[in-house]
């Protein structure tokens, strides 16, 4: 797992592909679902991969775990949009057992990173 090059960091292009996943989705639902729950959806798993590169960009890696926590917090607000969408009706229950799994994953991936630059920070 390379972590010098944002090209090769597995984590950010997860996010991105789970971002145009749930776009994909959205676009579709009705106009009340996407100008309340969707546009909120959409920001957040946005934010997931922008958080990641913009802490990346900034080649401290103090700097770098503080974004990459905002990014967690934006992961976690994706996954309760997603389950207020299937509670909601917005969402089959095959896409949102399948887009949550992803976030499961992403989350998982996000917190090695984490670690991986904490010992980074330790070692510095």
């Amino acid at each position: 797992m390379t972590k010098n090059n944002l090209d090769e960091l597995e984590i950010y292009y997860k996010s991105i592909e789970l971002a145009d996943r749930i776009w994909h989705l959205v676009i579709d639902w009705t106009r009340f679902g996407r100008e309340t729950l969707g546009y909120q959806i959409i920001r957040s798993s946005d934010s997931i991969a922008s958080n990641i590169s913009a802490g990346h960009g900034r080649f401290f890696y103090k700097e770098n775990r503080g974004f990459c926590y905002v990014a967690r917090g934006s992961l976690y607000e994706t996954k309760t949009f997603l389950i207020k969408a299937k509670n909601r009706k917005l969402m089959t229950l095959q896409d949102y057992t399948s887009i949550h799994g992803e976030i499961e994953l992403l989350i998982g991936k996000l917190n090695a990173y984490i670690r991986y630059i904490e010992v980074q920070i330790k070692n510095f």
